[in-house]
């Protein structure tokens, strides 16, 4: 997140460039170039700070809006087109004049129209822009501007028009209006008439309003774009950006040296806190809050109810949890054995694993080792569908070879939820001094099943969040190792801003409920990413964590488990409450593969080891392919 200083200019410099007598945040790294005598202001940066400032939904956003647009007024470049293109690496929208008489979505502030968004032949959207963009309107534009994929769409919608239809009718929108922020509307019949047709007067009267210069809207969305998440660093192009990711310093946190039993009560707490919360969610996982306030209480559900035939019962957020750890072992000892291994092929073999217990094979001809299978697919309690996701199904039973990453554009959340084994793994293999080799691993194994970076980059950050939390880190000091390692990374602006709300969101003083509902549902990555971390930042315990992680709109067992997944690593297993451990199904093998992904390090194997029987029974409980 960016860190900002306010920037009071000199009456005389006022003066000269036609500005109001405001404070001007800019990000700190700017401030050396503030040279207010004889140097250039750093306009953009200053522009950018109002931006962010203007979006605050306390902010007296009207009062900087003159200064705003006389910033951009100075920066646009001398160009009278009515129509112009604005793009990014990831978003392109065409800017110019509408009609507001025609089917339009609406970027409003209260009864103030920002923008109007309609849609082009091609689906992609034109925008007429009516006040100057604060940060989330301009978020709104870029974020709905999306490039399309080729043959999924934007986000598995046909177009951007599609899409912008789905955002107007979210939740979202009655939170941000309610707080005063931008939101989004949809006006079926034109601006000013409702969808009954009756007339709302105080729309009316705006459908004369006329666009701001295309050329102005453009700085504006440029800016916003090339600052946003940028972190407390200069901007830097983004060609550089993974160069300069590998002379990054150790993690921003100091290892704390543990003994072996807490590091082991880290693991456990981990995978079993993961399954605690995956089947304290199960039986909600569907539910809208209001209707689990009515079946369990004011307070929620707090204790397992019934799920798929028992009490305690786990889903396919916990089954392939498990894999993502049998796979990342079998790695290992293949590489024992064979001298080569491939982390992210081993475990997509262990992913179609799961895929059969589902009942369900590839299209291709994989094999899966029908021979020798391991003891995990053995456990015939695994053999059970437990509400799979369809990414998950389809993408698995369309892989070609393993390690392929998916060809599709989803990021929902079935790939963060399965991948906090690879931040444990990872502490065995003494990653906690190049975190980025576990962000990349997690991204990977997401990968092969969620082709969309959100989908993919989530997975890194929770990796490397367990890899620090494990190593003794707090949860700050471990989104800040995080975030550093995301920012270096294509497409990584979504889940950056998914982060730094929930972070916003944890000192709000916003009653819990409320600050949940407006970070999302959970299906998608960044929201059940946010969720967790935000329940995990201000939970008082592994409990109160948990509980709060599962009751609210949309996916509870997902965010229960992530969330379970990092308390557990914080506190360890003994903060997990015995009514849930108890009941819960299959802890014996989740403990014993715990174990196992602590151990596999101090096993003496492979081919060059003369110990037959410890190679026989390693093999043959995690063979490696």
């Amino acid at each position: 997140m960016l860190n900002f200083a306010e920037l009071h200019l000199k009456p005389g410099t006022l003066e000269q460039y036609g500005l109001p007598d405001i404070p001007y945040p800019i990000p700190v790294a700017f401030m050396q170039s503030a040279l207010l005598d004889d140097g250039e202001l750093p306009l953009a940066a200053m522009l950018h700070g109002l931006q962010q400032r203007s979006r605050e939904g306390e902010a007296k956003w009207q009062e900087i809006e003159p200064a705003m647009d006389r910033l951009s007024q100075m920066l646009s470049p001398d160009d009278a087109r009515e129509v112009i293109s604005a793009a990014g690496d990831h978003w392109w929208i065409e800017v110019g004049p509408l009609d507001l008489g025609a089917k339009l979505i609406t970027v409003q502030r209260g009864d103030a129209l920002i923008a109007a968004i309609t849609t082009r032949e091609d689906g992609r959207l034109r925008v007429a822009v009516f006040r100057p963009l604060d940060g989330k309107s301009a978020e709104y534009l870029t974020g709905l501007g999306q490039v399309p994929n080729p043959e999924h769409g934007v986000c598995m919608r046909e177009n951007n028009w599609e899409y912008a239809l789905d955002c107007s009718a979210g939740n979202g929108n009655y939170y941000a209006a309610d707080q005063g922020e931008a939101y989004l509307s949809y006006w079926e019949k034109g601006l000013g008439v409702s969808w009954d047709g009756a007339e709302v007067p105080v729309w009316l009267e705006q459908k004369n309003l006329v666009a701001r210069p295309a050329s102005r809207v453009v700085t504006e969305l440029g800016i916003y774009s090339k600052l946003s998440g940028e972190g407390n660093v200069e901007p830097v192009a983004e060609t550089g950006a993974k160069d300069e990711l590998e002379t990054l310093a150790p993690p921003a946190w100091r290892s704390k040296r543990q003994q072996r039993r807490t590091v082991q009560g880290r693991f456990l707490g981990c995978l079993l806190g993961g399954a605690v919360g995956d089947a304290l969610g199960a039986p909600v996982e569907f539910m809208k809050r209001a209707e689990i306030l009515r079946r369990f209480g004011p307070n929620g559900i707090t204790q397992y109810a019934p799920a798929y035939g028992g009490l305690g019962r786990i889903t396919d957020d916990t089954q392939m949890t498990l894999f993502t750890a049998e796979g990342l072992i079998r790695g290992w000892v293949r590489g024992c054995f064979k001298g080569i291994t491939t982390y992210s092929g081993v475990t997509a073999h262990a992913y179609l694993r799961w895929l059969q217990t589902q009942e369900e094979r590839p299209t291709c001809d994989i094999n899966f080792g029908t021979d020798e299978t391991g003891w995990l697919f053995q456990q015939r309690q695994l053999h059970s569908r437990r509400a799979p996701g369809n990414t998950c199904l389809s993408a698995l039973r369309a892989m070609k070879s393993l390690g392929e990453p998916a060809r599709n554009n989803s990021k929902g959340c079935g790939g963060v939820m399965r991948v906090a084994p690879v931040g444990l793994f990872a502490w065995r293999l003494r990653q906690q001094e190049s975190p980025q080799d576990a962000f990349r691993l997690g991204t990977e194994l997401a990968a092969l099943t969620h082709g969309h970076p959100t989908g993919s980059l989530t997975a890194g950050v929770l990796a490397v969040l367990i890899l620090a939390l494990t190593d003794g880190a707090s949860l700050p000091e471990a989104l800040v190792a995080s975030m550093a390692i995301l920012r270096a990374e294509t497409g990584f602006e979504e889940t950056l801003r998914a982060i730094e709300m929930a972070e916003e969101l944890a000192v709000s003083g916003l009653p819990h409920e409320e600050a949940i509902a407006r970070l999302g549902q959970g299906w998608i990555a960044e929201e059940a990413l946010s969720i967790s971390i935000y329940c995990a930042l201000v939970a008082r315990n592994f409990k109160h964590g948990v509980i709060m992680a599962v009751n609210h709109d949309g996916d509870s067992d997902s965010t229960g488990s992530i969330v379970g997944n990092l308390l557990g690593a914080m506190y360890g297993v003994k903060a997990i409450p015995t009514e849930w451990l108890d009941p819960l199904e299959l802890r014996d093998v989740i403990t014993e593969l715990t174990e196992d992904l602590y151990a596999f390090k101090d096993w003496e194997i492979g081919e060059y080891i003369d110990n037959e029987e410890l190679n026989q029974r390693i093999w043959q409980k995690y063979p490696g392919f």
